[in-house]
């Protein structure tokens, strides 16, 4: 499992479609194959990078909790298996499929932020919009999760 990936970072997407990752982040990834892809959730115009082990085993995950005869799962299996591999090259740059750059509405003007076990490629002024628009939904998440974790560390007593 990769470190924590974590950070916001202000990126220019150049003429080549490529965004430079910050150097914090690739010390984190280290040699790291990637895989990128969109966002399921189109409220997020974002693109997802992941490590390749780590989202291979999500995808892992998924196959066995899916059946092909369903159509529901179909759809699940659609989404996700909807990736691209990409390679950090010698100047620490990232491909950006035309594509993918598209179904996130990518500018010159971008966001890298670290997200756990992925990063999340944002359009600058997309995420700051998203960012101030989701403020109530993660003011009641916060207070969900605050509940899990103290039910948590109250189970967790002997």
């Amino acid at each position: 499992m990769v470190n924590r990936l974590t950070g916001k970072t202000e990126v220019t997407l150049d003429e080549k479609g490529r965004i430079s990752l910050p150097v914090s982040l690739r010390k984190l990834l280290g040699d790291a194959e990637l895989i990128i892809k969109p966002s399921d959730y189109k409220k997020e115009k974002c693109l997802w990078v992941f490590p390749e082990n780590v989202y291979k085993a999500k995808l892992d995950d998924i196959e066995k909790n899916t059946d092909i005869f369903s159509e529901k799962d179909r759809i699940v299996r659609r989404r996700y298996f909807n990736y691209k591999d990409v390679e950090i090259d010698k100047a620490g740059r990232i491909p950006i499929p035309q594509s993918y750059r598209e179904d996130a509405g990518l500018t010159k003007d971008c966001l890298v932020i670290g997200a756990g076990d992925n990063i999340e490629i944002w359009d600058k002024e997309t995420y700051c919009r998203y960012y101030s628009e989701s403020d109530d939904d993660f003011v009641s998440a916060s207070e969900d999760i605050a509940v899990k974790l103290k039910n948590n560390k109250g189970g967790n007593k002997e």
